[in-house]
């Protein structure tokens, strides 16, 4: 885990982004690691899981999943990271445990953390998701982004999206800046 993840995640933190956003940090650099080769990771699933457990550990507040979400053994280990990460618990050293663990997942296949598989997955993530807490989580987005974040965002719209982009750019800023007034 390195520093600079810790700083960015701490960062997201004052600027007042959800844990999540903060985990993100961390998942981003799991993702990483895969497409590196430094290790696989049997699903897409599976390296964000790993991901949101090092945040946990790493002491961002994310509550682990409620029963019935996940699988019990997930849920566990979730529950295990978090009290680690807020000092309710001190992890014992496992050096044999941790090497095998490194070692299964070296066998892992690496196309699990490929933009295609990153792509489907957020998809099916959305998909079970309403409409109402998608359009929710947008607003939240363009709210603790900034005023010069939502121009970097349509300026970037622009050049990924020619007009096009730039018109729903300006309609969403018009929508969140008549929203919070």
């Amino acid at each position: 885990m390195t520093k600079k993840i810790m700083e960015k995640a701490r960062e997201d933190k004052r600027e007042g982004k959800s844990p999540s956003t903060q985990a993100g940090e961390f998942v981003r650099d799991e993702i990483e690691k895969v497409r590196q080769g430094k290790h696989g990771a049997r699903s897409t699933q599976q390296a964000i899981a790993i991901g949101l457990s090092e945040a946990r550990r790493a002491g961002v507040d994310l509550p682990p999943p409620e029963k019935g979400k996940v699988k019990e053994s997930t849920r566990k280990s979730a529950e295990y990271a978090y009290e680690a990460g807020q000092g309710e618990r001190k992890p014992k050293r496992r050096p044999r445990v941790s090497k095998a663990v490194s070692k299964v997942l070296e066998r892992e296949p690496k196309n699990t953390a490929s933009h295609e598989a990153l792509s489907q997955q957020a998809k099916r993530a959305a998909s079970r998701r309403t409409a109402e807490e998608r359009s929710a989580a947008a607003e939240k987005a363009a709210d603790t982004k900034g005023a010069s974040g939502r121009s970097a965002a349509a300026r970037k719209a622009v050049r990924t999206k020619g007009t096009r982009g730039r018109k729903q750019a300006a309609r969403k800023s018009a929508r969140t800046r008549t929203h919070h007034a």
